[in-house]
């Protein structure tokens, strides 16, 4: 480390960080995709078994050959006792600089300096064994963290207590939920007493109540003179815990600075990158009336570049007619996942809006109570027609993303991979 960077109380300096990974695999399992495999590369056509091409398609400008460049040049500096919110789009990088960070891998090229133990919290039971039980893994956990046997039992009850496991602290950790996985996990990293705290987007599993207690106990980590990095998708978590923002865009920092700053940065180019596209989008039609803008909204017309489930939200889209007086629009916004699946249809027609003609811009609203849908990313189409024929239809025209929030008020996140969609209900206990 510089004398330099040892001056301003520099805990971590990343100088150029690099990190490259080579696409393809090493075999598909049979003889017959190695050879289709084989014979794809010799005429000069994409691997159509390849696991990685339609992940990365929105960053061809990081495939150089047959590698993926995942990090390139990343340089700053965290002085002691900062938190910084770590923060950039799906792929932009994070994940990989936290693995870096923590030596789960090494860097391509550039170099790291850390002074001080690091203790990460990666992925959900990173270090714990199925067949052992809690305690068990209380102290494998602790070990590989680097904590010593001695301060591991000084500090287990706390970690039990913090967890909120102790009737199932015997029990195999296999039979935890994820829910329980991850508590557990975050309290021993927690707990270990390091001077720098590698978080990764776990605070995404578990009830509201957890990761409110886990965002204080970050706090309280923060406030004792100790660093962290906290990777999240949760601006609100961001913005209230972090003193300074990183912001990633496709394996390089665009951003260093004020946390505030640095979410509006984000939410900017997420804005061109992932929000509307009108003109790059694919789109057909007469052009007799154009669709020039879409966004959300919240009931008081303040712009909404993130949407939470369960929110009562506005959907705008202005029309513009450029040719020609129209007559009997239909205006129809259908919503699908970035893979394609449609999940909504919002429809003038089905939703009783009769538009008869018109012949001025205008700007229709689709008023939404209580948004159904899962925390995610979605891609919308959309599609305007005039008496029966199609003047303006554009494919994906338009990106966004929901968070997950309390939409039953019970304190309670449902369960992760179960449901695209948040239906009310109501149980009741029928008596004989």
């Amino acid at each position: 480390m510089t004398e330099a960077a040892m001056a301003k109380d520099i805990v971590i300096h990343a100088h150029n960080i690099s990190k490259h990974y080579r696409l393809g695999v090493i075999n598909h399992g049979t003889l017959y995709r190695d050879l289709q495999s084989w014979w794809a590369k010799i005429r000069g056509n994409p691997d159509p078994n390849a696991t990685v091409g339609g992940a990365w398609s929105h960053s061809q400008s990081r495939v150089e050959g047959d590698l993926f460049r995942a990090l390139e040049g990343i340089s700053f500096d965290v002085s002691r006792g900062e938190i910084i919110g770590v923060i950039g789009g799906n792929g932009a990088g994070k994940s990989t600089l936290l693995k870096v960070l923590s030596r789960i891998t090494a860097p391509t090229g550039g170099w790291i300096g850390l002074s001080g133990r690091v203790a990460s919290l990666l992925e959900v039971g990173t270090g714990f064994h199925p067949e052992l039980t809690g305690r068990e893994n209380i102290y494998l956990n602790g070990a590989i963290l680097g904590m010593s046997s001695r301060e591991i039992s000084r500090k287990f009850d706390e970690i039990v207590e913090f967890a909120e496991i102790s009737q199932f602290i015997d029990t195999p950790v296999k039979r935890y939920s994820s829910g329980m996985y991850v508590r557990l996990a975050f309290s021993v990293a927690a707990h270990l007493e390091s001077e720098i705290l590698l978080v990764d987007e776990v605070l995404a599993v578990g009830d509201i109540a957890f990761q409110k207690k886990c965002l204080g106990k970050m706090e309280d980590i923060g406030s004792s003179g100790r660093t962290i990095l906290f990777v999240s998708h949760n601006m609100a978590a961001i913005e209230n815990l972090c003193t300074k923002a990183l912001v990633l865009k496709d394996g390089r920092v665009d951003f260093h600075g004020n946390v505030k700053e640095g979410i509006e940065h984000y939410h900017a180019f997420f804005g061109e990158s992932e929000g509307i596209n009108l003109e790059g989008a694919p789109r057909s039609g007469d052009g007799r009336a154009r669709i020039s803008d879409v966004w959300f909204s919240d009931t008081e017309g303040n712009r909404l570049p993130i949407l939470k489930s369960g929110q009562e939200v506005q959907l705008h889209i202005a029309v513009n007619p450029v040719a020609e007086k129209c007559s009997n629009l239909i205006l129809a916004a259908g919503i699908t996942t970035l893979q394609g699946e449609g999940v909504l249809h919002l429809s003038t027609e089905t939703g009783g809006l009769p538009l008869p003609s018109l012949d001025t811009a205008t700007v229709l609203t689709c008023t939404i109570p209580r948004l159904t849908l899962r925390g995610g990313y979605y891609s919308m189409n959309l599609f305007l027609s005039a008496n029966g024929t199609v003047t303006d239809w554009l494919q994906g025209g338009y990106r966004f993303q929901i968070e997950d929030a309390d939409f039953y008020r019970t304190g309670k996140l449902p369960p992760e991979g179960y449901s695209t969609f948040l239906a009310d209900f109501s149980w009741a206990i029928a008596k004989e």
